[in-house]
């Protein structure tokens, strides 16, 4: 690793806060850009140097990492009034993890190509914790310039970085298999724990069973937590699934392949965001079957029942 490297993160939320802090940590040089001030202070405290820009952050960079929601946010940081891709210099790499469509990652790839840029398309999974230990998850596909490039962040931020191949937009693929099982997972878990509660059971010992049991699944054990604390903080938020899972449903769509369990869980995360919890952590499906049931889950008030 290159530890004269010069990193710039933009999106310092749960997640690229963590990858962020994560860097630091190796060494390398991190400036950061996120629309949150408190964000902001959280990367100087660390170490970093904010910007007050995208631009700015970016400027100088030797490698950008996309720690954004969707495509749209991935358009305005590379490439809006004071975006990233102007302000870096010919044979940057910018590391892409938001999860969109195949199309658009490719889309994305050739207009920075276009400016001199090299583009890895990298999204990412395990969750802020690991964002926070430097253990990620990446999915990545693109030119062998670009991964040499992007090496000094990946190994800083990733346990295990995947070589899917040549052309961008495997990676994006790759990742719209896992949020499918992922969203799909996290819909069964809340159903699965609210069934548990209008039986009459402990809904803490069952999570207890469960764990221990073939029905278990990582999402059950990671998000069910959440549940028992009735602590919704937004570790991801329910309207990351329902873009998820809609990319799924597209991408189904045009290919004529049919997602009938996929689309039942975009149904209930559709649902929990309409009823207003949108920004709250997507285990709050729990909370919407428990409201339509007539059920109370920790946390919840009696004003959150139907």
């Amino acid at each position: 690793m290159d530890p004269a490297k010069s990193v710039a993160v933009i999106g310092l939320g749960a997640m690229g806060l963590g990858m962020a802090r994560s860097l630091l940590r190796a060494g390398l040089s991190v400036s950061g850009y996120d629309t949150n001030p408190d964000a902001l202070d959280a990367l100087k405290a660390a170490g970093g140097r904010a910007g007050a820009s995208a631009a700015e952050a970016a400027r100088g960079a030797d490698i950008l990492v996309l720690v954004v929601v969707n495509a749209a946010q991935v358009e305005s940081a590379l490439f809006g009034a004071e975006g990233a891709a102007a302000a870096l210099g010919d044979g940057a790499v910018v590391i892409a993890s938001p999860t969109m469509a195949p199309q658009e990652a490719q889309d994305f790839a050739r207009r920075a190509e276009a400016a001199g840029l090299l583009y890895l398309d990298a999204p990412i999974s395990g969750g802020a914790a690991k964002a926070a230990a430097g253990a990620l998850t990446v999915m990545a596909s693109g030119a062998p310039e670009a991964f040499a490039a992007a090496a000094p962040a990946l190994d800083a931020m990733a346990e295990t970085v995947y070589r899917l191949g040549d052309s961008v937009g495997i990676g994006s693929s790759f990742k719209i298999v896992n949020q499918l099982l992922a969203g799909v997972h996290i819909a069964a878990a809340c159903e699965a724990i609210t069934f548990a509660g209008s039986l009459g059971l402990d809904i803490s010992r069952v999570f207890d069973v469960i764990t221990k049991s073939a029905g278990n699944s990582w999402m059950f054990e990671n998000r069910i937590p959440h549940v028992l604390a009735g602590d919704y903080t937004p570790m991801s938020a329910v309207s990351i699934f329902t873009k998820d899972l809609g990319i799924v449903s597209d991408l189904g769509r045009r290919q004529k392949f049919p997602l009938p369990v996929t689309s039942a869980a975009l149904q209930l995360f559709v649902m929990t965001e309409a009823a207003g919890m949108g920004r709250d952590d997507d285990s709050s499906v729990a909370r919407l079957l428990a409201g339509i049931s007539g059920l109370t889950l920790p946390g919840m008030g009696p004003e959150e029942k139907d």
